[in-house]
C-alpha cells in the first residue's frame, strides 16, 4: 500500500483582513486563500479528508501517517512560498502577478494558426512586435504542431523553422522561449536567443534534454502529457483521478529535473490541458488548479483556443473562442497561476488588469473593520 497526501486550498477571501489574519498569500501572488482539504490517498483511494484553516493546520497535519508527515509539511511550507523572478536571457519577469506567455507558431498545421506564420517571416516578427507592445512578458516560439493525429518533425526542419523567429525577437529585446521537446532543437535555440524551453513532455521524450537544460541553466517549463515518453503525446491515458495522477505525475518531472541538476527556482509546472485529457479530465484540472501550488513551483496555465473551450460553446470554431480563452485565463489568475500562454494577449492583458485592480482595491478596502 502506497500513501500520498494532498493539500487543496478550497476556500478564498479578498485579503487576509477579511479573515481576521487567518489566511495566506497563495504562492506569493494575489490570491488568498483561507480554507483547505487536507486529503490522504491509499494506492488509488481516497481514505481519510479533512477540513483545515491556516490556525488548525499544524493540527490536521499531526493526524497524518509518518509515511507522508513530511510531505505534509513540505507541501504546506510550499502553498505559501514567494517565488523568484524567473530569468530569461537578459530579461527578468516577475512572478508575484500573473504573466502573459504570447504564442507565436511557426508551423503549417498547429490547431489555431498554423501556417500563418512559417512562410511569412516580416508577418511572424510583427505579430511579436504586437504581441509585445500589447504587455506579453515571453514570446515562446513552436516549430511542431502537438495536436493529436500531427505527424512528427524532424529536428533539423524544426530547427529551420524556429531559429529565424527566435533571432527576430531576442533581437526586438524578447524574453524568447523555445517550445520543443528535442535536445537538439533546444541548443538550437539557446544559441539563436531563446532563455528558456517549454517541453510538452517534461524534458521526458529526449533523454539528453535534461542534460541540455541543465547546462544551459535556463528556466524551463514541464508539461503533463500521458505519451510523453513515446511518439504519440495524447496516448496512454489511464487516470484513476485526473487530478491527484497528474500532480503525482508533474511531481516525477519536477524530482527528475532536480537530479539531473537543474535548481528549483528555474522550473516551471503546468498540468497538460487538453493533452491525454477529455473534457471533464480539463474541467476537474482547471477547477484544482490550486492544488498544483503546493508542489512548490510556479504553474503555468496553456488553455487558449483549446477543444475544452468549443465543447462548452456549441463546437464554436478555433477562431470564435477569444471568450472562453479569457475566461479559462481569469480562473488560472483567480488559482494564482504565475504564467498563462495565449493567442490572444491585448485581451488577456487587458482582464488581467482589470482583475488585478479588483484585487488592489479588495486588499486595501478595510470599510467593514470596526473603527
Amino acid at each position: 500500500m502506497t500513501d500520498r497526501v494532498y493539500i487543496r486550498p478550497i476556500g478564498f477571501a479578498p485579503g487576509p483582513q477579511a479573515e481576521h489574519g487567518n489566511a495566506i498569500r497563495l504562492a506569493g501572488g494575489m490570491v488568498y486563500a483561507s480554507r483547505f482539504a487536507v486529503i490522504l490517498r491509499r494506492d488509488d483511494r481516497v481514505i481519510e479528508r479533512w477540513l483545515a484553516a491556516p490556525d488548525t493546520m499544524a493540527e490536521t497535519l499531526a493526524r497524518l501517517p509518518d509515511s507522508v508527515a513530511a510531505e505534509g509539511e513540505a507541501q504546506w511550507a510550499n502553498l505559501t512560498l514567494a517565488h523568484a523572478p524567473l530569468t530569461i536571457g537578459s530579461r527578468t519577469v516577475r512572478l508575484d502577478q500573473t504573466q502573459v506567455m504570447g504564442i507565436l507558431n511557426v508551423t503549417p498545421d498547429s490547431f489555431s494558426d498554423g501556417g500563418r506564420f512559417l512562410d511569412d517571416a516580416e508577418a511572424g516578427r510583427d505579430h511579436a512586435a504586437a504581441m509585445l507592445e500589447a504587455g506579453a512578458a515571453i514570446i515562446d516560439i513552436g516549430g511542431e504542431s502537438t495536436r493529436p493525429g500531427a505527424e512528427r518533425l524532424w529536428e533539423g526542419d524544426e530547427i529551420e523553422r524556429v531559429v529565424p523567429a527566435i533571432r527576430a525577437c531576442a533581437a526586438m529585446g524578447a524574453a524568447v522561449s523555445i517550445d520543443t521537446r528535442k535536445a537538439a532543437v533546444m541548443e538550437a535555440a539557446i544559441e539563436a536567443g531563446a532563455g528558456m524551453v517549454n517541453d510538452v513532455s517534461g524534458l521526458a521524450h529526449d533523454r539528453r534534454s535534461l542534460e541540455v537544460v541543465a547546462e544551459a541553466a535556463c528556466p524551463v517549463v514541464l508539461m503533463h502529457a500521458p505519451g510523453a515518453s513515446g511518439e504519440d503525446l495524447h496516448g496512454g491515458a489511464d487516470y484513476a483521478n485526473v487530478v491527484f495522477d497528474v500532480f503525482d505525475a508533474l511531481r516525477e518531472r519536477r524530482d527528475a529535473a532536480l537530479a539531473a541538476g537543474i535548481a528549483r527556482e528555474r522550473i516551471v509546472l503546468d498540468p497538460g490541458i487538453g493533452f491525454g485529457k477529455s473534457l471533464a479530465d480539463n474541467l476537474a484540472l482547471i477547477n484544482a488548479l490550486p492544488l498544483f501550488h503546493a508542489l512548490g513551483q510556479p504553474l503555468l496555465l496553456g488553455a487558449s483556443r483549446k477543444r475544452t473551450i468549443g465543447a462548452l460553446s456549441n463546437e464554436a470554431p478555433v477562431d470564435k473562442r477569444l471568450g472562453g480563452s479569457v475566461a479559462l485565463a481569469l480562473e488560472g489568475m483567480r488559482a494564482g497561476v504565475q504564467l498563462v500562454r495565449v493567442h490572444d494577449v491585448f485581451e488577456t492583458v487587458q482582464a488581467r488588469n482589470v482583475w488585478r485592480g479588483l484585487r488592489d482595491a479588495a486588499l486595501t478596502d478595510f470599510g467593514d473593520l470596526p473603527a
